[in-house]
């Protein structure tokens, strides 16, 4: 018998060999396609997880942040003047914002990511305002800025340029009321932005506070806003 294998026989092994190449690649596709379900479900899974602990420290946080309000919002009692039931009272102004401020940077502290914790760096910040304590208030402040919540940066900016104006700080002040001016925020309107631009450049630029003031009676006719303008124009010296 002929050694040499027929092209019958050789068409028969290459045939074979394709069933087996292929079979390989299924079992190939399918191991593939499991391993990228698994990761597929891990990511799902873990964002779920990750959902599911980021409401519970959301609502941990709000919580935290409830119990300080309560000694921000206090009531401040006489002594000897009974406090109901449950109620939170202090003895006097000073007691209640310590304690308001303590709690509030204590939330900060352990929540910053959070919504609650960043809005609790706000009242902080009001809260040693409260008690003259300009440095930490705008230490609380400063915490806020680069925060993703635009409303709550607005508050803070426009909250440190008070400060400023207060503390003889005019240039810092009316530098960051002309940044807010031009952004114009929901909860720091541009209107009641102008006003304090105005009120700071009375004393350095007057020339300029009065056409602050020209430009908010245009903006905002028949406001109280445009009545505050020319109380403001009044205040101007006489040329």
């Amino acid at each position: 018998m002929s050694e040499h294998i027929s092209r019958k026989e050789l068409k028969q092994d290459k045939f074979r060999e394709s069933i087996e190449h292929g079979a390989e690649a299924v079992v190939s596709h399918k191991a593939f396609a499991a391993i990228l379900l698994a990761l597929v479900a891990a990511v799902v899974l873990g964002a779920g997880g990750w959902r599911i602990y980021t409401e519970r420290r959301d609502l941990q946080a709000s919580g935290a942040l409830d119990e300080a309000m309560k000694a921000y919002a206090a009531r401040v009692r006489m002594p000897g003047q009974p406090a109901d039931a449950g109620e939170l009272t202090y003895l006097n102004d000073t007691e209640k914002m310590q304690d308001a401020a303590a709690k509030f940077g204590e939330v900060g502290d352990k929540y910053p990511n959070s919504n609650p914790g960043r809005l609790a760096r706000y009242y902080a910040a009001l809260s040693y305002e409260a008690l003259d304590q300009t440095n930490q208030a705008l230490e609380s402040l400063r915490k806020l800025d680069g925060t993703s919540d635009k409303e709550l940066a607005a508050l803070a900016r426009y909250q440190t340029a008070q400060i400023y104006g207060r503390t003889g700080k005019a240039d810092e002040a009316i530098k960051i009321y002309r940044d807010l001016a031009d952004k114009n925020s929901v909860f720091v309107p541009r209107g009641l932005v102008l006003l304090e631009l105005a009120a700071q450049l009375r004393s350095s630029n007057p020339k300029e506070a009065a056409d602050v003031y020209a430009r908010i009676k245009r903006e905002f006719p028949d406001t109280q806003l445009a009545e505050e303008a020319d109380r403001g124009l009044d205040l101007l010296p006489k040329s």
